[in-house]
């Protein structure tokens, strides 16, 4: 302890020990005491020095502070004061000094000592994952240090360590459990963590955002006073930014789990804006970065527009907007609202017409756009407002041709308006100032309202300027060339030029108006033909690019400047290599790169403005097509036209047979139908006469079994009656007889049983005669079968009647004999009665019958005419499918020939193409793949229809 004393400032006793010396002999304590106290005291002694002599105490107990944090775990002191110590040595504090070369100096070596202590800690990942684990200790003294500690590692060697973190077991859950600390210091000091963990590693930032960091962050903001909050807000903000700057999967789960709408509350800004402190300011712009985050324009279409959409529902745009027009509130505040703005409502219909409907709280009440338009063309607002208007319109505008007209209509003369300010003058006063910047932002500002929309390029031809009284008013396009041809200042003829260049590209009418000024193309060859300055170059470039829009986009209506006249002026007065050298000053440009990165203007200085980002996508497609029509000679034209002709007419050819294939395809595919139709009626049919053949057959077997008990019974009863009469026992025979009637009647009820039903199903059968022919045939052979069945049992009856008549006659004559006897002669008589009035009976019945067999007779008669007139309806309906067989075969003759001629046809079409790659022509086979794509999906449909047939 004496020893102690001595290092922690007593009074030495000899000649004093140096740092190196103090730190070694403290060193050898730990490595070798056994005691926990005395282990404690020297690792407290090397924290109070680690500052001081810090290279010293890196060198020497680095190895023996981390084994103190594996062997001595259950000590919570003596950890707290190994990890104060590892964070001294790897911590790269600023420190004070009053020569500002001299900090540099000092804070690139803390760095450069930090940088090696920390790599000599990592070199061994076991030491990171041991602070993790020492991480869920829940003391302060050891839990605080240690995510000091880790952090300051992150620092130093970030990739390094988010690799061991992100390998390790339950790492990253581990340090978000720090977020859930009741105590605010390690839950802040955890959140720098994060921060430093997060950065630029998309898997970190995946797993913390699983790991339900969003819902958390959001809480603490919410808790913290959201804008208002402190700096907790602001590290929330930042770490936030981490996890969703250009990770889609973040942000499409953010969207997911409904975290936009729990932002619209940060953007509730009261009345009374004064007062805003710097903290607020900071909070709230980074609140509207993190929305340009989930709707920039780098990030793919769909998920920016469902975020756009996801905001405007929520009604997140409205509160933005509600902050556009709000006074009083800061100036950087409210640059970075319009850029957020912008971005929400860029490429999304809903959100650009709801800033359309935006109104400011005016008196009487203005659109925002013209609000926002006045601060654009005012040159005392700042750049930066300036610039961040200037994008918000080129997004209002962006795929919103109602946009674009509504904002070309306010320079038509229909609807100018003399009581109120219009866009269309603020852009017109603004294109016409002296400013030069305002010029640039009204020239870039009137392009996008013409950007891919000839509709509104063709209108904006018939705005008229007043220029000064007494003269006659020009035209808009006249009046920009006139201001190109004053000498005007480089920002304002290169923001002239680019809205000259985009007005009439892809608009003949406008290429027409524009060299109908014979002033025009003058100026253009002599701005390209001078040798100029370095700052002129992009003019000239300029100059070139809308003189070559002039020749490739010429119909040749004007005789003096055709294409090929306009050729020719730049042969002999510019020269063909040099027009195409001074056309591309445009993208040698430096700042032309720049423009071309991102949509918002991102500039310096305001002399910066030269380019537009649209317009850089316009040179891009229009370089080479202007190069290549000015170095083309006029036998190369006439040849590429001839060819284009010839390949036109070939096209047109090909279209019409393409068209006849289509009308035959559409007939063969009815032909197709009907053929199934007729297939389908056919089975019907089919189905129908075996249905009607089993019951004809099911009938024809009653009738059998009918048949044959009927005969049986007929001769039961002849027989009983021939032995009666032998036998000559005249009672019995009568009492037969009675018997024999009663059967004979019941017969008869069945017979007409029968009949009937024989008579429903002729008469069904007749109903469906003709769509059932040969059925029908086969159905009236039956009934002929039965009706001669019939007959014969009719005569048979008869007979029997007969028979029974000349028993009457024996049965008098037996009377005759017997008529000494008066009752049995009073019996016979009235048998005999009984016997005649049954026979009537029977004899009635039987006319009956003959008139039913002849009703049968009949419908046998009209049976036979329907079938005949079936029979004829089905030869018509095999000749009319004989005919579309026919038809078919003939439909596929002629596609086979014009398949030849097709063939024919490419051949040549092939062979004039082959000339213009010849000539240097570029051709494009699309056309020819689809027709050749047509013709193999015809051969295929004619062998199925082979096939089927």
């Amino acid at each position: 302890m004496n020893f102690l004393r001595g290092v922690m400032g007593g009074q030495p006793t000899g000649p004093q020990p140096t740092g190196a010396e103090t730190i070694q002999k403290l060193c050898d304590r730990v490595a070798s005491s056994t005691l926990l106290e005395d282990r404690r005291d020297a690792v407290r002694a090397l924290k109070s020095l680690s500052k001081k002599y810090r290279v010293e105490v890196g060198n020497m107990a680095m190895d023996h502070l981390v084994r103190i944090l594996q062997t001595d775990r259950s000590d919570t002191e003596i950890l707290g004061y190994a990890l104060d110590t590892l964070y001294n040595i790897v911590c790269n504090d600023e420190e004070e000094e009053p020569d500002e070369s001299e900090e540099e100096n000092q804070q690139k070596q803390e760095d450069d000592l930090g940088a090696q202590f920390t790599d000599k800690f990592v070199q061994e990942p076991e030491n990171v994952t041991l602070l993790l684990t020492l991480l869920e200790e829940f003391d302060f003294h050891v839990r605080w240090p240690g995510v000091k500690l880790l952090t300051a590692l992150l620092k130093n060697q970030c990739a390094q360590v988010q690799g061991i973190i992100l390998v390790s077991p339950m790492g990253v859950s581990r340090l978000m459990d720090l977020l859930a600390d009741s105590r605010e210091v390690i839950r802040n000091d955890g959140l720098l963590l994060l921060q430093q963990l997060t950065k630029g590693n998309a898997a970190i930032q995946k797993i913390v955002a699983f790991e339900n960091a969003f819902e958390r962050l959001l809480d603490i903001i919410t808790e913290e006073g959201s804008s208002d909050g402190g700096i907790v807000v602001e590290d929330c903000l930042l770490l936030l930014l981490n996890l969703l700057k250009n990770n889609s999967s973040n942000q499409n789960f953010f969207k997911e789990g409904s975290y936009i709408q729990k932002m619209k509350p940060w953007f509730e800004v009261g009345d009374d804006n004064s007062g805003w402190s710097a903290q607020k300011v900071t909070n709230l712009h980074l609140m509207l970065q993190l929305v340009r985050v989930m709707v920039s324009p780098v990030n793919s279409p769909g998920a920016t527009a469902s975020c756009q959409k996801a905001m405007f529902q929520c009604g997140l745009l409205q509160q933005l907007c509600t902050i556009l027009m709000a006074t009083g509130v800061p100036a950087d505040i409210l640059t970075e609202t319009i850029n957020t703005v912008s971005e929400v409502i860029r490429g999304s219909e809903v959100n650009q017409d709801y800033f359309a409907s935006v109104n400011a709280p005016s008196n009487p009440p203005r659109p925002a756009i013209v609000v926002l338009l006045m601060s654009m063309v005012n040159e005392r607002q700042p750049f930066v407002l300036r610039c961040a208007v200037l994008y918000c319109f080129q997004c209002f505008l962006y795929k919103n041709h109602k946009g674009q007209g509504e904002i070309v209509a306010t320079l038509l003369p229909s609807t100018i308006d003399a009581n109120s300010i219009s866009a269309g003058q603020l852009l017109c006063g603004g294109l016409f100032s002296a400013d030069s910047l305002s010029n640039w932002c009204a020239a870039v500002a009137l392009a996008h309202a013409l950007q891919d929309n000839l509709t509104q390029k063709e209108q904006l031809l018939r705005v008229q300027l007043a220029t000064s009284l007494g003269k006659p008013p020009v035209s808009l396009l006249q009046q920009c060339t006139n201001i190109l041809s004053q000498g005007s200042r480089v920002q304002t003829k290169v923001g002239l030029l680019m809205l000259l260049c985009t007005w009439i590209s892809n608009c003949p009418i406008a290429v027409m108006h524009f060299l109908h000024n014979q002033d025009n193309v003058p100026f253009l060859t002599g701005q390209i033909s001078e040798n100029l300055g370095e700052d002129e170059r992009l003019v000239q470039g300029l100059c070139a690019l809308l003189l070559g829009i002039c020749i490739y986009y010429n119909d040749n209506s004007l005789d003096n400047y055709t294409k090929e006249k306009l050729k020719q002026l730049i042969e002999k007065r510019i020269g063909k290599e040099n027009f195409v050298e001074k056309l591309g000053f445009i993208t040698k440009h430096e700042l032309y790169s720049r423009a071309a990165q991102k949509p918002q203007p991102a500039f310096s200085t305001p002399e910066h403005m030269l380019f537009d980002h649209e317009f850089t996508k316009l040179v891009k497609e229009l370089e080479g097509m202007i190069t290549k029509a000015v170095l083309k000679s006029s036998e190369e034209e006439k040849k590429e036209e001839e060819v284009k002709k010839t390949l036109e007419q070939h096209d047109s050819i090909v279209t019409q047979y393409k068209e006849l294939i289509r009308e035959q395809d559409s007939q063969i595919n009815e032909l197709k139908e009907q053929v199934t139709l007729l297939a389908s009626q056919n089975e019907k049919m089919q189905s129908t006469m075996t249905q009607q053949l089993s019951q004809i057959q099911q009938h024809k077997d009653q009738y059998n079994i009918l048949k044959l008990k009927l005969g049986k019974d007929n001769q039961q009863t002849g027989n009983q009656a021939e032995a009666a009469h032998v036998n000559g026992l005249q009672p019995e025979e009568l009492s037969q007889l009675r018997e024999q009637l009663e059967e004979l009647q019941r017969q008869n009820q069945l017979l007409q049983t029968q009949l009937g039903e024989k008579d429903s199903l002729i008469t069904s059968l007749k109903a469906e005669g003709v769509s059932s022919a040969e059925g029908s045939t086969s159905e009236v052979t039956v009934l002929q079968r039965e009706l001669e069945l019939l007959k014969a049992q009719l005569q048979k009856q008869t007979a029997e009647v007969t028979q029974l008549q000349s028993e009457r006659q024996e049965l008098l004559r037996g009377s005759d004999t017997t008529a000494a006897v008066p009752g049995e002669n009073s019996l016979y008589t009235e048998k005999i009665a009984e016997l005649e009035s049954r026979l009537s009976a029977q004899t009635a019945e039987n006319q009956k019958l003959k008139a039913e067999v002849k009703t049968l007779l009949e419908s046998q008669e009209s049976m036979e005419r329907d079938l005949a007139s079936a029979t004829s309806t089905a030869a018509i309906m095999q000749a009319e499918k004989s005919k579309l067989q026919q038809e078919v075969q003939e439909s596929k003759k002629e596609q086979d020939d014009l398949l030849m001629l097709l063939a024919d046809q490419d051949q040549k079409i092939l062979s004039l193409k082959q000339r213009l790659k010849d000539l240097g022509e570029t051709i494009e086979d699309e056309d020819d793949l689809d027709s050749k794509d047509q013709f193999d999906d015809d051969d295929d449909e004619e062998e199925e229809e082979e096939c089927d047939e």
